[in-house]
């Protein structure tokens, strides 16, 4: 079992414990960067998908993992994010002013969002965010002149600084890139004093503002902040499909954003990772299925969202702390066999479900 012994402040201000995790992190990043060259043109396609998703989770964390703010509207803001960048582009602004733009209207619809909602919590806080999502997914089928309405838009090449990216491997890496820098974004802001308060509200917000953490301002800065790595996700992906409609940011999106940071761990910048492979993974695993499952079950039109319930359901009542949770009791075992005992995390078990009831 490895400790990590402290011996100045400055050890708190590094983004990893210590030269050893470093190390894991740079050969997962150079595993990455080698993956484009190694892996087939549709696994390649998924992996970009997931560094999208990715992003996605990050900032969908960051609000209802860490400052506790139920949102079921968040598919809005990758809306707002993918049809700026795609009439920037269009209008021939590259992609390192279209994107910045892009967060910057999705970060104004989370405040707008985000200000009406300062008084509610819990179910209504997401009835609000879903009303949200609605309003904007029809208004992208309203305003035909500016989106194209229900007929959708069409995306040129991508346009980075000036010159198109036609590689497909340049996309690849354009969208790591973005995920590395926003994990990192939400990791330091994580350790600030803005993030300490964002955790300081979801834990409790009496005892937060008795601390003289401001609710409203701490709240919609936290909508602001998910909201614009929403919007640079959905900049991402409109590039990636090159052709968006309103049908695509609709309310099941919205939801599997949800389950997506339910299922890979809330509270857990890694748990947003592994929820966007789940996500990414497991439609695919559902066509594999299906050549050996009965042919009824098969033509059912509902199977894909079936699973995802059945799923997220035995999660929340089998493991509240997601796939992350898993992963850190497994590596736990290993640590301190033959040392480790099954009630280590009875208590993180025992909280989570107290939070369920309250």
């Amino acid at each position: 079992m490895r400790f990590v012994f402290k011996t100045s402040y400055a050890q708190d201000l590094r983004p990893f414990k210590d030269g050893v995790q470093a190390s894991w992190y740079l050969a997962l990043l150079g595993c990455l960067l080698v993956a484009p060259f190694v892996l087939p043109d549709y696994l390649r396609t998924q992996v970009t998908f997931i560094f999208i998703y990715a992003v996605v989770g990050f900032g969908l964390m960051l609000l209802s993992g860490f400052t506790g703010q139920l949102s079921m509207g968040h598919a809005a803001f990758l809306a707002i994010g993918a049809y700026t960048e795609a009439i920037l582009q269009n209008q021939g602004v590259p992609f390192v002013l279209s994107a910045p733009i892009a967060m910057l209207l999705s970060s104004l619809a989370g405040v707008a969002i985000g200000l009406p909602a300062l008084r509610l919590t819990g179910i209504y806080l997401a009835i609000a965010t879903l009303s949200f999502g609605f309003i904007v997914e029809e208004a992208l089928a309203r305003f035909d002149w500016l989106t194209g309405g229900n007929s959708g838009m069409m995306l040129v090449g991508l346009n980075v600084v000036g010159f198109n990216v036609e590689w497909d491997y340049g996309f690849y890496y354009l969208a790591l890139v973005c995920t590395v820098l926003v994990g990192l974004a939400c990791h330091n802001l994580l350790r600030s004093p803005t993030g300490r308060a964002f955790v300081a509200i979801r834990d409790s917000e009496i005892s937060a503002q008795s601390m003289g953490v401001s609710l409203g301002a701490f709240k919609t800065l936290s909508f602001a902040i998910s909201a614009a790595f929403t919007g640079l996700a959905g900049a991402l992906y409109a590039h990636k499909i090159q052709f968006i409609s309103p049908e695509q940011f609709n309310l099941f999106v919205s939801i599997e954003f949800l389950m997506m940071i339910v299922i890979g761990g809330m509270g857990s910048l890694h748990g947003a990772v592994f929820g966007a492979i789940f996500v990414i993974v497991l439609p695919e695993l559902i066509g594999w299925l299906k050549d050996y499952l009965p042919g009824y079950i098969v033509e059912q039109p509902g199977l894909k969202p079936t699973l995802f319930g059945i799923i997220m359901i035995l999660f929340v009542l089998f493991e509240p702390l997601g796939l992350y949770g898993r992963w850190v009791k497994i590596r736990t075992y290993f640590s301190m066999f033959p040392l480790y005992r099954a009630g280590m995390f009875d208590r993180q078990k025992a909280y989570q479900k107290s939070e369920r009831v309250r």
